[in-house]
């Protein structure tokens, strides 16, 4: 059975940094693609990074791009997002995501060509 299962949110003020992990579990992963999306009150869910678990190759929103890094742990089967210069529109519920194959980009920045999810982690940045 597979898990994500995110940790790492908070409430942080403006101009600080987080910290998201996603501990990934159930199968093997090494040829997957991980995702971070996030949800704010009232909107729809949106891409913000990716990475292809065996290149490490990534992806960004524009929104987060300098600010935002994605990495993974091969041995820790975990995908972090250190988030920096975090500003109050970055305020969501932040979920973690697994796409199983190697896609096009189109598919990696798509939320519906994801497979797997995880229950979502609650970042709050205070102005």
């Amino acid at each position: 059975q597979v898990q994500l299962v995110e940790s790492g949110g908070g409430l942080v003020q403006a101009g600080g940094s987080l910290r998201l992990s996603c501990a990934a579990s159930g199968r093997t992963f090494s040829s997957s693609t991980m995702g971070w999306f996030r949800q704010a009150p009232g909107k729809e869910r949106e891409f913000v990074v990716a990475i292809r678990w065996s290149t490490s190759y990534s992806y960004y929103a524009d929104s987060v791009k300098g600010r935002f890094t994605i990495s993974r742990d091969n041995a820790k089967n975990t995908v972090y997002l250190q988030m920096s210069s975090l500003k109050p529109e970055d305020t969501a519920v932040y979920y973690c995501a697994a796409q199983i194959g190697s896609y096009s980009q189109r598919r990696v920045l798509n939320q519906y060509e994801y497979d797997y999810w995880g229950q979502g982690t609650q970042v709050t940045v205070s102005s």
